[in-house]
């Protein structure tokens, strides 16, 4: 049985605010220089679409799969095209 859900604007604007509340968090953290790193604002774009994922697999699943189940789950089915959409957003035309 397919089953199709609702995901209200309502409902990623309050996941993007506890996203953000959490790389704010990250941030408060860490050394100008480690802030400035492309490796670090990599990892906390890579970070941010992770809990977005776990966020909308919670929802579909009706309970709180989890970072771990949600993080191995990314990788495996979403990291690679998001890592190319990145490369192609970020490459400058010739």
């Amino acid at each position: 049985m397919l089953t199709c859900y609702s995901i209200t604007p309502q409902a990623i604007m309050t996941a993007e605010s506890l996203m953000k509340t959490s790389k704010q968090k990250l941030a408060d953290t860490k050394s100008p220089f480690v802030q400035r790193s492309s490796l670090y604002q990599e990892f906390l774009a890579e970070r941010e679409e992770i809990l977005r994922h776990k966020w909308i697999e919670s929802e579909k699943a009706g309970y709180d799969i989890g970072f771990e189940r949600a993080l191995m789950d990314w990788i495996k089915n979403h990291r690679e095209k998001w890592r190319g959409s990145r490369r192609t957003a970020t490459e400058k035309p010739s």
